[in-house]
């Protein structure tokens, strides 16, 4: 298609497909979209922008990012053939230079260069096999130095053993020898050889040398071994070991070591005096040696130097060769400890001078000038800047905006602004100190024990020591600063403490008692006292320890009427406490009893507090007794009922198989299961039916009646009228349960008005306005309290303890399983949903029970006959009115038409809103084709719609 020359909008419209005439910007979008992907000229696509960008920024932004990828694509094209040329020049060189290459391919990067493709990969490819091979032979270069350097020791090792076995390893050598050879030649011959480090082809070179020499002289003296071995006039080889054992063989003597000059003689006093002498100074030097004590190391090296100048030809070569020994070890170590000294002290210094950092100063903000001020704000500006370096370096401010106040405020007039921008430069650096006061006077004390030691060590350097002590001495005008302001504030905290010791004085007199018996509040008032000394500030020792005692006293003065009332409570509680077990050991527990004595504690525990360690102490101590005698009682009732009744067997077994069947995961099994275990818990003991006759009412004792609380008591005294009238009467049959309503009769007629149930008021509710029950007309009518109880239904004995804590966890684990099927369910019905939108295949919708009661059955017709259809249409307005249905986020591209729908409903009262046509909505979008995005957002929908949200 050729280049439009003129701007003509239809034209454009008619070449973009329509996006120029289309309604909502997504819709512009789309079409750009579409006719961008066939590929359109550059100019075509420049005119379109040009037009279109006056019109919708937003559409025209694709157009844009095209432009520019097409043109970043350019640059990156001349970009890539200048970067390419560079490379093949240095591929070209005779000799390549690894640093050479490897900044080619930083600086390529760095450029912007694509080097993920061609002609860029290809050249970084050879580039990087070069520097490979190359590496590769440098690495080489030293295991031949290696391999020449073992060749050349298991030579030597031969000329130490016998003649024959060097004779015969020759054979392996001179095997080894020659490969060496070689491979160290292939080396010189490889093409990359020119391109290596310089210093690799003298070291290979040495190498060779060195084992050609070795291997020479080798086979010369082996050659010689051999001829004086056949012959025995023939000279020796030069090798001491194998002349040694040619001469044996040849019956000769082996060569003796010439004889050491003998010592003169000498007197056995001055020979044991000489080695008495040279011994102790001996001993002294090594003792200092040990230590590492370089200056007494020096004094007692040369004390032996003089003792070995002295007597040195009296004593034994052994104490001599001790004496040498020595004197070397304290030479190496005294210049070991020189050096190592220096080292110590200079890192000293450097930690010193670091106690100061330097902190740049801060950049002067540009001010702002009215344009009737332009020539005297910028002098008024410099002079600021002028004046004030000192200033803002001390006080870490811009000089400028300090200096200029009124150039900063915004000018009323209409005229126009001029923006002046001092070009002032930042202050003078500022030397800020790294610590604050407590830890810059450890690290001063530290460092100056560091250099104490060092001292001790070796010979002082007056050089460093000047720059430490001048660092050390900078360092403590902050230490000076800080230990002042501490004598300062220790002396406000000092009287700070003496008027609170003065306050608790004048409260103690005030308060020689609990007012109005606020024993809580007495005890309130002295913690916030306590609190109050204890957050007064920082004293030194020896104050604190003057000011304890006092405040120890007026505390104490001011806390004896709570402890005079704490130590009456605690008799009192303890008097509690033996009346306590005294009703526990009683035969009968009074449970009124037990009562009364607890809310007499309670009393007591909110009128006089304890420290809470000794207050639980002793409420643990009283309620023991009582849960001792409730632990019999408890004891008891299980005891009685430790026989479990035909019901709760039944209740167990159903149970367990409510809990087979929801570890089954089968729904059907569950809800089984769960009918079954309801008929269980429903059901009667036949046992304890036949032996308690409806109708029949125990009679209990008074003192069963007042001490029992509906356990094991009431049910011994029902059982024992029970078995009385056993005889007399035969059993009766058990009152079935009423069944529940299922139909009732009436006019079912389509449109006739069912007859409901008048529902009745609580009973015992007045109302004077309404006649009937619980009205006016029940007044004289009502009963007792309790007296209709016994026409409730007999619902039969309690369950146990196990059969009841067994029905309630299987109920609590089925029914989580049957939530998290249905939640499966659910699940699985829309994943069939899109499944079956995906393949076009009505018989896949779910069925109505599958999707559940937010869809009803015209509405998955609706579906299915969509699905039925060829797809086509527009689904981006449907699934826009879902997501405001469902309430659900929108994704970011389509929040703007999103929003401009929301308001395109608002102008349509009557029309129904999305809530309402989800159905119908979710049948457009069926009937639309599939897409990945829009199946997505349908998903998300239909989660939010189907549980009825």
């Amino acid at each position: 298609m050729s280049s439009l020359k003129s701007h003509d909008t239809q034209a454009l419209d008619t070449l973009t497909g329509g996006a120029f005439s289309a309604p909502t910007s997504g819709e512009r979008a789309a079409r750009l979209r579409d006719w961008l992907a066939g590929e359109p000229s550059a100019e075509q696509m420049q005119e379109v922008f040009r037009e279109l960008s006056a019109r919708d920024k937003g559409a025209a932004r694709l157009l844009r990012e095209k432009l520019d990828e097409i043109k970043r694509a350019k640059g990156q094209e001349a970009i890539a053939a200048e970067w390419a040329e560079k490379a093949r020049g240095l591929l070209g060189q005779p000799r390549l230079n690894i640093a050479d290459a490897m900044a080619w391919q930083r600086d390529a990067a760095k450029a912007g260069a694509p080097l993920s493709r061609e002609p860029l990969a290809s050249v970084k490819a050879e580039l990087a096999d070069r520097i490979r091979g190359i590496e590769d032979l440098q690495n080489r270069v030293q295991i031949q130095r290696e391999a020449a350097v073992l060749l050349a020791q298991r030579i030597e090792v031969l000329s130490t053993k016998s003649w024959q076995d060097a004779q015969a390893a020759a054979d392996a050598l001179r095997n080894d020898v020659p490969a060496w050879q070689a491979q160290a030649q292939a080396l010189l011959d490889d093409a990359n050889w020119v391109s290596v480090d310089p210093k690799f082809p003298p070291l290979l070179e040495a190498s060779r040398a060195q084992l050609q020499v070795v291997w020479d002289a080798f086979q010369s003296a082996l050659a010689q071994a051999v001829a004086a071995a056949a012959d025995a006039n023939a000279a020796l080889p030069p090798v001491p070991v194998w002349a040694d054992e040619l001469r044996q063989a040849r019956g000769g003597p082996a060569e003796a070591a010439p004889p050491k000059a003998a010592r003169p003689k000498a007197d056995p006093e001055q020979r044991a005096h000489a080695g008495k002498v040279v011994g102790d100074a001996l001993a002294k030097l090594e003792q200092e040696v040990a230590q590492g004590h370089g200056k007494a190391t020096v004094g007692a090296a040369n004390a032996l130097r003089n003792a070995l100048k002295e007597h040195g030809k009296l004593v034994d070569d052994k104490l001599e060769a001790q004496a040498h020994a020595a004197l070397g070890a304290a030479t190496e170590l005294e210049g070991w400890q020189r050096w190592r000294a220096d080292q110590l002290r200079q890192e000293l210094v450097a930690k010193a001078e670091a106690l100061f950092e330097t902190v740049p100063a801060k950049p002067r903000k540009p001010a702002r000038v009215k344009p009737g001020d332009g020539e005297a704000a910028p002098v008024a500006t410099g002079e600021a800047v002028e004046a004030a370096p000192a200033e803002a370096a001390a006080q870490d401010l811009p000089a400028t905006a300090e200096a200029v106040p009124a150039a900063a405020e915004p000018d009323d007039r209409p005229a126009p602004e001029a923006v002046a921008e001092a070009a002032t430069p930042s202050g003078p650096a500022v030397r800020k100190p790294r610590y604050g006061g407590r830890k810059m006077q450890e690290t001063l004390r530290s460092l100056r024990e560091q250099w104490k030691q060092v001292d001790q060590g070796g010979p002082p350097n007056h050089a460093l020591w000047k720059r430490f002590d001048e660092a050390c001495n900078e360092a403590y005008k902050v230490v000076q600063e800080w230990l002042d302001k501490v004598k300062s504030e220790a002396a406000e905290h000092r009287t700070a403490r003496l008027a609170l010791i003065e306050e608790v004085k004048a409260w103690a007199a005030a308060h020689p008692d609990a007012p109005n018996g606020d024993w809580k509040g007495f005890n309130r008032a002295l913690h916030q006292f306590s609190d109050r000394w204890r957050e007064a500030g920082h004293l030194s020792e020896k104050a604190f320890a003057e000011l304890q005692p006092q405040w120890k006293e007026a505390i104490g003065l001011a806390a004896a009427p709570l402890d005079r009332a704490q130590k009456q409570s605690i008799e009192r509680r303890n008097a509690m406490i033996e009346e306590a077990r005294a009703l526990g050991d009683a035969p009968m527990l009074r449970i009124d009893a037990v009562k009364a004595l607890q809310q007499r504690w309670q009393a007591e525990a909110q009128t006089v507090p304890l420290d809470r360690k000794q207050e639980q102490k002793l409420w643990d101590t009283f309620r023991k007794p009582i849960d001792d005698a409730f632990n019999r009682k408890t004891a008891e009732r299980e005891k009685a009922s430790a026989a479990m009744s035909g019901r709760d067997r039944a209740v167990l077994e159903a149970s367990k198989a409510v809990e087979q069947a929801t570890a089954s995961g089968d729904a059907q099994k569950i809800r089984a299961a769960l009918a079954a275990l309801e008929q269980a818990v429903r059901a009667r003991d036949d046992a304890n039916a036949a032996a308690a006759p409806v109708g029949a009412k125990p009679a209990a004792s008074p003192v069963d009646a007042a001490t029992a609380d509906g356990g094991a008591e009431s049910a011994t005294a029902e059982g024992a009228p029970a078995e009385g009238q056993e005889a007399a009467a035969p059993a009766a049959p058990p009152k079935p349960a009423p069944k529940p309503v299922v139909a009732m009769r009436g006019d079912d007629r389509p449109g006739a008005r069912r007859a409901e149930p008048a529902m009745a008021a609580r009973p015992g509710k007045f109302d004077s306005r309404r006649p009937g029950p619980g009205g006016r007309d029940m007044r004289d009518e009502r009963r007792p309290f309790g007296r209709d109880r016994d026409d409730r239904e007999d619902r039969g004995p309690r369950l146990g303890d196990a059969a009841f804590r067994a029905q309630r966890d299987a109920l609590e684990h089925a029914q989580a399983a049957l939530r998290k099927l249905a939640a499966q369910a659910h699940g699985e019905a829309l994943t069939q949903l899109m499944t079956a939108w995906e393949q076009r295949s009505a018989e896949q919708v779910p069925s109505h029970q599958e999707l559940g009661k937010a869809v009803g059955p015209q509405v998955r017709q609706g579906w299915t006959q969509a699905l039925g259809k060829p797809a086509g249409g527009d689904a981006s307005e449907a699934l826009l009115r879902l997501e405001i249905a469902a309430d659900v986020p929108t994704p970011a591209d389509q929040i703007t038409a999103r929003r401009a729908l929301q308001l395109q409903l608002l102008t349509r009262r009557n029309d129904p809103s999305p809530q309402e046509t989800w159905g119908t909505d979710v049948a457009k979008v069926l009937a639309t084709g599939y897409d990945a995005n829009a199946a997505r957002r349908l998903q998300n929908a239909l989660k939010a719609l189907l549980r009825g949200r």
